[in-house]
């Protein structure tokens, strides 16, 4: 197995490539493993994956679970693995500091912070507060024994605030206040996206997979995208099976079960 360091520091090396790469969010250590199996280089953890699979709301989960959740996903491959760390789980910026303290001894190579509250009514952090927040996980992130890549959140177009100028302008801020990598999840159009990457000098995580966007991983690295993520898709394919096959046993009677990965072909997936 690579040292922390080592997957920290192959973390970093992936972001400087030329072309993008694909970090898949597994949301327990059989998806980990699984993807592992399959050939990716590197991992990202889904906060509503798991808490999917915990029979929970997304946020709804608190830290202290979270980081062990973290640790056993680290622990499950042999690949760098960055955490969905949420709004950091408190509004100060001494939230988010602590926040990475404790989660870069469970062998993170990085972890995101985001500028949302959580808050209906006041969904998106003030811009001072919001750029206090990721220089504070920014100071935390860079004073460890190894890197840990903090990638900078704007949440904007999630929470319906199609503001691209305000999500730049933050993503900009977060970039002074010492993020690694900015992401602004939700935007779809290869303009918007062109308009972000352009914009800002750090690697840019795009999230594919949303309704609306129709670009492959080659178009997204040919607008020089660096980071290709997908949140919380994989693990609701995986219930949208679930779902369809279970509805149709509960109302036709009938097994379409034809999806399924064989019992054979899944227990070999997991051989050491």
């Amino acid at each position: 197995m690579r040292t922390t360091a080592e997957k920290a520091e192959a973390f970093r090396a992936l972001h400087a490539r030329a072309e993008a790469f694909v970090i898949p969010n597994p949301w327990d250590v059989g998806t980990a493993r699984l993807l592992a199996r399959l050939g990716f280089e590197a991992l990202a953890t889904t906060s509503a994956g798991f808490a999917f699979a915990a029979g929970q709301r997304d946020n709804s989960i608190g830290r202290e679970r979270i980081l062990r959740h973290v640790e056993m996903l680290v622990a499950a491959t042999d690949l760098p693995v960055s955490a969905d760390l949420e709004n950091g789980f408190g509004d100060a910026p001494a939230a988010t500091a602590e926040t990475i303290r404790l989660a870069a001894p469970t062998g993170l190579a990085g972890g995101s912070i985001e500028d949302a509250t959580g808050r209906a009514d006041e969904p998106i952090y003030a811009f001072d507060l919001a750029v206090e927040r990721v220089r504070a996980a920014a100071e935390a992130a860079h004073a460890g024994p190894h890197p840990f890549t903090l990638t900078a959140r704007a949440e904007n177009f999630l929470v319906g605030r199609r503001d691209l100028a305000d999500t730049i302008r933050r993503l900009q801020a977060y970039q002074e206040a010492g993020a690694d990598v900015l992401y602004a999840p939700g935007l779809t159009t290869r303009a918007d996206i062109a308009a972000v990457v352009s914009s800002v000098d750090r690697p840019v995580n795009v999230l594919a997979g949303l309704a609306g966007m129709d670009l492959d991983l080659a178009a997204l690295s040919g607008l020089g995208v660096k980071r290709v993520s997908i949140g919380s898709a994989l693990a609701r394919v995986a219930f949208g099976a679930f779902l369809r096959a279970a509805e149709a046993m509960r109302t036709r009677g009938t097994f379409e079960l034809g999806g399924a990965v064989s019992y054979a072909d899944l227990s070999g997936m997991f051989d050491p």
